[in-house]
């Protein structure tokens, strides 16, 4: 439904933040997380109307800064869509400018007193490493126990309170900046994950998003050092690793995967928003791909297939380039991890489920390694039913 606007009344902007970036401006409620990109001159405009000069003027204005006409109907309309105006008799509420909830945790958690403590902690966490190889993170480590099923289900169960802390650490970094940063439990298709919610970083200075940004590696470096270090005195006399020594430092790989991963730029991983964030793009993950295929369109004389670039950002289009060629790098990194550890891990997996079923291990054995191929059997089954279920869902809607 269109709203009109009386041209010589002020119209109600809610509270907004502006952050200035060369020739665009990043506009947004930090209250609702409701962000808009503007050219600077619709920027200046807007502060205009919100400063209380009524949209006539505001037209007159800034035909006389700008030598050129602006259809102040349709910016209006554009500024209502996006929520940025009040609806009319509405007084919006000023914002807050008192910190926001959890905000002096996020500061003593980034405090220089908590990183010389952080510093100190992975200081430790080398040097017994150094003293005791056995607790070097590797994938042997992943084998705590000689039961499948334990093995399995320990690790999976025990990654999720050490993901929670990696989500945290970003919501924290957040909230120190007074954003209202959140932490969720959501689904990937069977899987419960944890997603932080950052949106407001889009209007902090940019020298102040790293920190949000990497807050979460940071956590992971952090975990893999106190796991490590509580392993170290729960060894046994000779090496023999007891087995909750062995189950921590289990988890201290799972946590050391989860850093490869962000190496994984080929995703949207941290270094991935790291790398945006520095150059200043806007949607280089889509740009790069596209980009790529355009590459490979082009050598192959499909020009019909063609990506149409003109309707890319600038920036996204020059790091593109190059970015582009970058991705394959972090394919290489999954390649070596999976090398180095997953198809390892896998062998031994499977030569253990073998080793059970041979008809020498006892009953115990038989049944843990049967438990273990329906448990990872089942993932695949039910991962197809749900995706049959979506696309029936998606068809019904449609048809709707």
């Amino acid at each position: 439904m269109a709203v009109s606007f009386d041209p010589d009344l002020p119209v109600t902007v809610y509270p907004l933040t502006y952050l200035d970036d060369a020739d665009e401006v990043t506009v947004g409620r930090t209250d609702t997380n409701t962000f808009v990109v503007l050219p600077a001159d619709g920027a200046t405009l807007l502060r205009k109307l919100a400063d209380g000069m009524p949209p006539r003027q505001g037209k007159q204005w800034y035909a006389e800064q700008y030598g050129e006409d602006i259809d102040i109907d349709e910016f209006l309309a554009t500024l209502d869509e996006l929520h940025l105006l009040a609806p009319r008799g509405e007084a919006p509420m000023v914002a807050n400018g008192g910190p926001v909830r959890w905000q002096g945790l996020g500061r003593a958690m980034f405090s220089p007193l908590a990183w010389v403590c952080y510093g100190l902690l992975v200081v430790a966490a080398v040097i017994a490493m150094v003293r005791q190889p056995d607790v070097v993170p590797r994938y042997q480590n992943l084998f705590f126990t000689r039961y499948l099923v334990v093995l399995e289900l320990g690790i999976f169960l025990g990654q999720f309170p050490l993901i929670l802390v990696h989500e945290a650490f970003h919501a924290l970094a957040g909230r120190r900046l007074g954003l209202s940063s959140s932490l969720h439990i959501g689904r990937r298709l069977y899987f419960v994950v944890f997603e932080t919610v950052l949106d407001g970083l889009v209007v902090v200075p940019r020298r102040r998003r790293y920190l949000p940004i990497l807050a979460g590696m940071i956590a992971d470096a952090l975990v893999i050092a106190v796991l490590s270090l509580a392993a170290v005195p729960l060894h046994e006399a000779g090496g023999t690793r007891s087995a909750i020594g062995g189950y921590l430092l289990a988890l201290a790989f799972g946590t050391v995967l989860r850093l490869v991963w962000q190496c994984y730029i080929f995703l949207r991983t941290d270094i991935y928003y790291l790398v945006v964030t520095v150059l200043g793009c806007v949607d280089l993950h889509t740009v790069a791909r596209a980009t790529a295929v355009n590459r490979v369109n082009r050598l192959l004389g499909r020009t019909d297939r063609l990506v149409d670039e003109s309707t890319w950002h600038p920036r996204d289009r020059a790091a593109a380039r190059w970015y582009s060629w970058l991705i394959l790098c972090g394919y290489m990194v999954m390649i070596a991890a999976a090398g180095v550890a997953v198809i390892p891990a896998m062998v031994r997996m499977v030569g253990i489920v073998v080793s059970h079923l041979d008809g020498s291990a006892s009953t115990t054995g038989v049944v843990d390694a049967l438990v273990f191929l329906v448990l990872n059997l089942a993932q695949f089954v039910i991962a197809g039913a749900l995706a049959v279920r979506t696309r029936h869902t998606t068809r019904a809607a449609i048809a709707a």
